[in-house]
């Protein structure tokens, strides 16, 4: 039962999602820890009639390491590609070329057969596509945003002359992204414009670290964190950053929001706490696969659970409820 009820996920996937017909070639670039769900992705697409290639590598160290390179030069190949993997390659070169190349791309970070089978997957995409994509219009008309929360957070972002990006969970056109099961509206902040204080209090689904057990609280000027303190997730943070002699870790590289209503709470699945409903979330490392300019050896997010967010002065989520629908 297992099985047909992991097959129901896939299909939502490759039919919803992806937009899948017959012909096209498809390339399921997956890793060993994710091999499972690759297999019912692979084995939907293929139902539809498309020329499906599956790969596997070995997982990759961090989020927003590239993959083998011969996965990469097989990325440059399909129409549609499907990545379920253990560590992203979202904000990878290989992923950016792949999709100025044409083909679509479609991210399924950490997914398990359960999230096949229950959770955020199931949520109603194209309900919420609209909503989606009017919160990625407002950022991009915005020249600054305040986040505020209860736990401390006061920052300001530079946006100006930067479009918002909307990942509403459909990528049917060539080119387009979105991230399974995100539901996600985010913009690149101007490089060296975010200033003030973030505590993060919700999840950072990366690292390994998921639902923090103690906020972390990070400084930041011009455009970069200056500081990280908290409990162990903060010096796990700290201690990643240690391994990179490259600046750009620490840049403030993508503003975002959750809005996927079938991901009510943080439950430590990497896919829903990107799209909890109502989070915000700062992305740091690598901006120029969303509109910035940076590229780092390593990206994470980071989720804040009851932040108010303000475009142009304009509050657009309050405590974690959207104002505008």
């Amino acid at each position: 039962m297992d099985s047909v009820q992991e097959m129901g996920g896939a299909s939502i996937v490759v039919d919803t999602c992806a937009g899948i017909e017959a012909g096209e070639d498809v390339l399921v670039a997956s890793d060993w820890e994710v091999a499972d769900v690759a297999e019912r992705v692979a084995a939907a697409a293929n139902e539809r009639g498309a020329n499906v290639t599956m790969t596997l590598m070995d997982p990759r160290e961090y989020d927003g390491n590239e993959p083998e390179p011969s996965v990469a030069a097989a990325m440059l190949e399909a129409e549609v590609i499907i990545t379920p993997v253990h560590r992203s390659i979202t904000h990878s070169s290989a992923a950016a070329a792949a999709r100025e190349a044409g083909a679509r791309l479609i991210s399924m970070v950490k997914f398990t057969p359960e999230q096949l089978k229950t959770g955020g997957l199931y949520a109603d995409y194209e309900g919420m596509r609209p909503h989606c994509e009017e919160m990625a219009r407002k950022f991009g008309e915005a020249d600054e945003a305040r986040i505020t929360s209860p736990q401390g957070t006061d920052v300001t972002v530079g946006l100006e002359g930067r479009d918002g990006n909307a990942h509403p969970g459909i990528a049917h056109e060539p080119g387009e992204f979105t991230a399974l099961v995100h539901i996600e509206a985010n913009i690149s902040p101007v490089e060296g414009t975010t200033e003030g204080t973030v505590v993060f209090d919700g999840a950072i689904p990366n690292l390994d670290i998921g639902v923090l057990e103690e906020p972390v609280r990070m400084e930041i000027e011009d455009g970069a964190v200056t500081s990280v303190e908290g409990g162990r997730e903060a010096q796990r943070i700290a201690d990643v950053w240690a391994e990179h002699d490259d600046p750009a870790v620490y840049n403030i590289a993508q503003l975002a929001v959750g809005m996927n209503p079938e991901c009510p709470e943080f439950n430590g699945w990497f896919s829903n706490d990107h799209g909890r409903y109502g989070n915000v979330h700062f992305g740091i490392g690598t901006s120029s696969n969303l509109g910035g300019t940076t590229r780092a050896p390593v990206h994470f997010d980071a989720m804040m659970a009851e932040p108010t967010l303000e475009l142009d002065g304009e509050v657009v989520l309050e405590d974690g409820e959207f104002t505008f629908f």
